[in-house]
């Protein structure tokens, strides 16, 4: 196996080290830490902080990709895989021949068989790939998923007091430090350890269930929902993340610009963003993606396998829709602007003859920190919505790469059958709602904390 790195790759890795560099300046100045201090004392943040970090922590690792020869020991015929692949092979090489339920020992429809005598029946056929360590018997299926309830819940114990001990022995090293246990108090860390141990038994207990069990069902050619829902939070994660990182230049630029600059400079950038707003939002994007589309048909040669394809067309979707949803932080960036250059100390940097990038540096930059950090977050839930709706119409990420909007269109028709599919459409909105959700609550608190106009 040979490392491979796909643009996607290098872009949410990318972002993650800005992450680590922003949670670093904010560690070294007092007031910022203060402020986000004030962010984190709301219970409502710190469970949906931790829900967003396990969220990331999965697009990451299925972020390291590596390249697999063809050959005999390559099981699951693929050309690319990555971490999170090899941690589910299992389910990559469950698939059964068509849909099940969750935790079924049988398919979901019957079928014609011929039984010896050649008469025709309707029976529902057994599963391969389910329950082979109690000889598949019905009876025996919940005590085994209570058995190992129990031991998903000691494992997920056994962690969550390993890093307490951690989290404990670093809290008392910096209680010691200061002298003062006032500084480091008032966080609800109680709540943290109980989300991150609900998230750690719920990952445990569909792990080690996933070997036995279709968790969540399998969808029409017998792929394991669990696993496609998995490789979806990637997609998810890289259209809200990585959008916001595209657009945010564009919209600093041209926003504070048209607010500072004024004159001609602001008609021109006005009359860009009204007339790209004036297009309707899923046109504009249906274009331009049908644009990339019949680019890539007639190179098709510049792809080595149909992961790079696909991984480059989402790299475009991103391109394209941060290229798109720049206008609405580009207005609010300038309307901000053109008031904060009118306060007297910018008034005075203006007198004294400062370079007009030094006070957009030093005196506008600071005071439109909150409402991008606020515009971003926002966005960062709606976008990953936008994904869902653009695949679901066609126009979004290439049909073989997971996505929640990709299960939600298959899903469409298997609701309209009898007997209904469901397990498919309900693990994609679930997945998916405990991702928007939690990004909306986060957002909430950000901008109540760092909105100075908010009422404390």
């Amino acid at each position: 196996m040979m490392p491979t790195f796909l643009w996607t790759d290098i872009m949410i890795w990318s972002l993650f080290a800005l992450i680590i560099v922003g949670i670093r300046q904010i560690a070294s100045d007092a007031q910022k830490r203060k402020q986000w201090r004030k962010v984190f004392k709301s219970k409502t943040a710190m469970i949906s902080v931790i829900i967003l970090l396990f969220y990331f922590a999965i697009a990451l690792v299925d972020s390291i990709h590596f390249k697999v020869e063809p050959s005999a020991e390559n099981t699951t015929n693929k050309e690319l895989i990555s971490v999170l692949d090899m941690g589910l092979e299992h389910l990559i090489l469950s698939v059964e021949r068509t849909y099940s339920a969750p935790f079924a020992l049988n398919e979901y429809s019957s079928s014609v068989v011929y039984d010896q005598s050649g008469n025709v029946q309707q029976v529902y056929l057994p599963l391969k790939n389910v329950a082979t360590h109690i000889n598949m018997d019905q009876s025996l299926v919940a005590y085994d998923v209570l058995t190992q309830t129990g031991w998903a819940f000691l494992i997920a114990l056994i962690v969550m007091s390993f890093l307490i001990l951690i989290h404990g022995y670093f809290r008392f090293k910096e209680i010691a430090l200061r002298q003062s246990s006032s500084k480091v108090e008032g966080l609800p860390w109680s709540v943290a350890y109980i989300t991150l141990f609900i998230l750690i038994f719920i990952g445990t207990w569909f792990y080690l269930l996933s070997f036995d069990y279709h968790v969540l069902g399998t969808n029409k050619v017998g792929e394991d929902v669990l696993y496609q829902s998995l490789k979806s939070i990637r997609t998810g994660v890289l259209i809200g993340g990585l959008t916001t990182i595209v657009m945010l230049p564009l919209a600093l630029v041209l926003g504070i610009s048209a607010g500072y600059f004024k004159g001609w400079i602001d008609d021109v950038i006005q009359y860009l963003y009204t007339t790209l707003n004036s297009i309707p939002g899923v046109l504009l994007i249906a274009a331009a993606v049908l644009v990339m589309q019949s680019i890539m048909s007639t190179h098709a040669d510049w792809f080595g396998s149909t992961e790079e394809r696909a991984d480059m067309r989402l790299l475009f979707l991103i391109l394209i829709l941060g290229m798109t949803s720049w206008t609405g932080l580009c207005r609010l960036l300038r309307a901000e602007t053109l008031k904060i250059s009118q306060i007297e100390y910018v008034t005075a940097a203006k007198a004294f003859g400062l370079n007009p990038f030094t006070i957009i540096r030093r005196h506008i930059m600071p005071n439109l920190v909150h409402l991008i950090l606020i515009a971003l977050v926002l966005d960062f839930s709606g976008l990953v919505l936008a994904e869902a709706v653009l695949s679901y119409v066609g126009v979004g990420v290439d049909p073989t790469m997971p996505s929640w909007g990709n299960m939600i269109n298959q899903a469409r028709l298997e609701m309209a059958r009898e007997p209904m599919v469901w397990w498919s459409l309900l693990s994609a909105f679930i997945f998916m709602f405990v991702l928007v959700l939690a990004a909306n609550l986060f957002a909430d608190r950000v901008q109540w904390v760092l909105n100075p106009r908010s009422e404390k």
